[in-house]
């Protein structure tokens, strides 16, 4: 099976991608690479209507990614057309190329209904990352609701890049974690209550790092005392980091429906603690209790971040559960390999 993955990335983050996927190639399964990402700027297409618009008005950028992506089809050969994070096809398009096609749902709720719903009856196979939705569906069945009747859950994964892969167990585990917690990500409003609250008691040993500008941080600090002005974090610094840290906070856009995030591998891939929104979604991917905390309030993760930090020993069994699990489920190599029992039926 020849897969032509297609993604959008920028510097860093697309060198990895492009490096950690066409590794995973075997001798069942290839992967060829297809950053979509140069030809026209994300931000002109991240809601359909969008798209619907580019296309319309023939943009060149758009007709050069379409032709240049016509090239690698007939060059390569390949036996699915894998598309990955903001989709830049137009329907219209797709109905023209012959090749089996996949859509990944992978950014949450929200984003799917933007973009990703629009698109469904383009492609011949839906994954997504998460059971997660809405308080009244799970994805599949909104999924399904929609229209899409081949459908798979595929998790996200860890890249090789967000850990230190010549480390052993032990030796990770020995680092000296000098921080008492961690989070990096995008500080949206609706994380702010937490992440304020966990700074005013912590102070300095809560390392907080992510995507935002002066309005989000003054609105951070007005509105809710965080006592920080929230600086972003170069990729290349998360693993260093993580590995200093002892509980890593994971919170999604929308709580728990949104959950299934990066930082789920990666705080475990480096050997962290984490305490996690999520709900009865968190059992997809790791054993709740065993292998990583459940919250449902800031009180409760508050409550679990002073346990936590009291008791050690504790704390280093579920991290050592939780990162015993990454690197047996939940690496890049082997979620890519597992696209071969997921579409191989659909190809025979």
């Amino acid at each position: 099976m020849k897969i032509l993955y297609s993604f959008n990335k920028k510097g860093f983050e697309a060198d990895y991608w492009q490096r950690e996927i066409a590794a995973a190639s075997n001798a069942s399964i290839q992967f060829v690479c297809f950053n979509h990402d140069p030809y026209v700027a994300t931000s002109r297409y991240l809601r359909a209507q969008q798209l619907d618009q580019l296309y319309y008005d023939r943009d060149p950028g758009l007709s050069h990614m379409y032709q240049d992506l016509l090239e690698v089809i007939q060059r390569e050969k390949p036996d699915v057309l894998l598309v990955d994070n903001c989709p830049p096809y137009h329907p219209e398009f797709l109905r023209n190329v012959d090749i089996y096609k996949v859509l990944r749902v992978c950014d949450g709720p929200v984003t799917a209904y933007e973009r990703d719903f629009a698109f469904l009856h383009a492609y011949d196979h839906i994954l997504y990352h998460s059971r997660a939705y809405s308080r009244d569906l799970t994805m599949p069945e909104k999924l399904a609701y929609c229209g899409a009747d081949n459908m798979s859950f595929w998790p996200l994964a860890l890249f090789d890049v967000m850990i230190d892969p010549s480390l052993t167990e032990d030796e990770l585990f020995a680092h000296q974690r000098t921080n008492k917690i961690v989070f990096v990500g995008a500080i949206y409003p609706e994380k702010m209550s937490l992440m304020a609250a966990i700074k005013r008691k912590y102070g300095a040993s809560f390392k907080l790092h992510g995507l935002t500008n002066w309005k989000k941080n003054i609105y951070f600090n007005v509105k809710h005392g965080g006592r920080a002005w929230v600086r972003p974090l170069d990729f290349n610094a998360y693993p260093e980091l993580y590995r200093s840290s002892q509980i890593g906070v994971n919170a999604h856009l929308r709580g728990k429906y949104t959950v299934g995030n990066y930082r789920m591998f990666d705080l475990s891939g480096n050997g962290v603690m984490q305490i996690t929104d999520g709900g009865e979604y968190i059992q997809d991917y790791f054993e709740p209790g065993s292998e990583i905390l459940g919250y449902d309030s800031s009180v409760e993760a508050l409550d679990l971040i002073e346990h936590y930090l009291s008791r050690p020993k504790d704390r280093e069994e579920v991290a050592r559960n939780a990162y015993r699990k990454v690197m047996r489920d939940h690496r890049i190599r082997k979620r890519l390999h597992d696209l071969e029992p997921l579409l191989a039926p659909a190809l025979t």
